[in-house]
Order: C-alpha cells, then structure tokens, then sequence
C-alpha cells in the first residue's frame, strides 16, 4: 500500500470506487432510477478532476499494485451543520470493501490529520449516515464523537446524517 496525493488522471478511479462503495453502502435492496440517476451525476471523472486541481481540496489515494483502492478528500472552508466545527472536512472517505481490514482505511485517515494538523487545524469534522454502523464504529474507535445530526439530501429526500468531531490538539 502506497499513499500519495491524487494526480489528475486518478480522475476515472476515484470516481468509479465512488461509485462502487457509494452503491454498494447506501442501495442494499437494489438500484432505482432515482438513485442511479443522482449517482451517475454526482461521481464522474470530470467532477473529480475538478476536485484535484482544487487548492481547497487534499486527496490523498491508496494504491496497491493494481491500482487504486481507497481516497481520502479533506475540504478547507467548508463551514458544519452544526457548531464548533473547524472549516476541515473530511468531506469523502471510500476504500473498496474487499481492502476492508487490511489497515488502508486507518493509514488514510491518519494521514488526512496529520495533514489537517500542519494546516494548523483545531478539529476535523465529518457527517455519515446514522444507519451506517460500520463507519460510526470505525470512527468513534479513532477519536471521534458525535457532535450533532443533519440532513443529506437528494432532490426533495432527506436521509438523516450524524456529525462527527475530532480534535486535533
């Protein structure tokens, strides 16, 4: 495994592991248009490239021999659904399920706050959904604790989300 900062033409693979685990997590019953349609707009490679070549955005990929096999994306400025976050978030986190386990998930996220830390960040905050058990447990295990609930909307949907905090100092 070999963390390094995303390059433009990890464009395509961070946008179908997007896909994958975006998919894979959220539609455990099957795939409807509604959700197909949002998700084939939102991960595509020209909107992840975008997210490369942005200054407020550090993506940091894993790569094994045959590619990559997770991302992390902290955001600079984004402002929380609730109070006494930092502007740092860790805006998206995928590591394909079959590399579960296997420790890139934890070497990703500890380097996306060492990173944090040299921007003199005082926290890090991030939101999941509140049925995704494996990501809560994954989280509050690292030092996270769950500071609020918000919504994560798709057109007129809502689909409740907990906020989660972790301190940096």
């Amino acid at each position: 495994m070999i963390l390094r900062a995303a390059k433009p033409e990890d464009a395509s693979s961070i946008a179908a592991i997007s896909l994958e685990v975006w998919i894979g997590t959220y539609l455990k019953k099957g795939v409807s248009a509604f959700f197909a349609d949002y998700a084939l707009r939102r991960f595509t490679a020209a909107k992840a490239g975008m997210l490369i070549a942005d200054p407020a955005e550090f993506i940091l990929v894993s790569q094994n021999d045959d590619g990559i096999d997770g991302f992390i994306r902290v955001s600079e400025g984004s402002t929380a659904p609730v109070e006494g976050c930092s502007g740092f978030e860790i805006a998206t986190f995928y590591v394909q399920p079959r590399h579960h386990g296997k420790g890139i998930g934890t070497g990703l996220l500890n380097a996306a706050l060492a990173h944090c830390r040299s921007r003199s960040a005082a926290s890090v905050w991030l939101t999941t959904n509140a049925e995704n058990a494996p990501a809560i447990a994954f989280y509050l295990e690292r030092g996270f604790v769950e500071v609020g609930k918000s919504d994560f909307t798709i057109e007129n949907e809502h689909y409740l989300n907990n906020v989660y905090l972790h301190p940096l100092s």
